[in-house]
């Protein structure tokens, strides 16, 4: 049979390691050697990079883009540790901070497809209908007689 490894350990090493002052952020790329499991959780790299660089938020830290090498092992990412959460909302993309819950999502904002649907739909009426489809109101069409 196969034998069951218990040591489920990973090593995490940075490279080209920044200080980018005008960010206020360290950044990095990241390697974390994770044999004999599939791959590690942002979460548990969160926490060990928390004790390695002493960072007292873990949520001003976030990792993306990983790749895990051909044959499993290891895997290969970007870090960034901001210095406080506001520098972290001010230049980190929107969906980085919807990952992690720091913004929220704007309500009654259509999807791109409903919303070109619905200028379609506007471009189609005149007159007052115009606001009625706008607002989401169903128009009756006119029977012509």
């Amino acid at each position: 049979g196969k034998a069951i490894m218990s040591e489920k350990s990973c090593t995490i090493r940075t490279r080209k390691f920044i200080t980018n002052r005008l960010l206020e952020r360290k950044q990095f790329v990241i390697d974390v050697l994770h044999p004999n499991r599939a791959s590690v959780s942002k979460e548990e790299l969160k926490e060990k990079l928390a004790k390695i660089y002493n960072v007292q938020d873990p949520k001003c830290i976030f990792l993306w883009g990983f790749k895990i090498a051909f044959g499993g092992q290891k895997s290969t990412g970007f870090g960034v540790i901001y210095d406080n959460l506001n520098a972290a909302k001010k230049s980190l993309s929107k969906h980085l901070l919807l990952r992690e819950g720091i913004i929220q999502k704007q309500a009654g904002k259509l999807a791109r497809k409903a919303g070109k649907e619905r200028k379609n739909k506007v471009k189609k009426v005149r007159g007052k209908e115009k606001a009625e489809v706008r607002t989401g109101k169903a128009v009756a069409k006119k029977k012509k007689e």
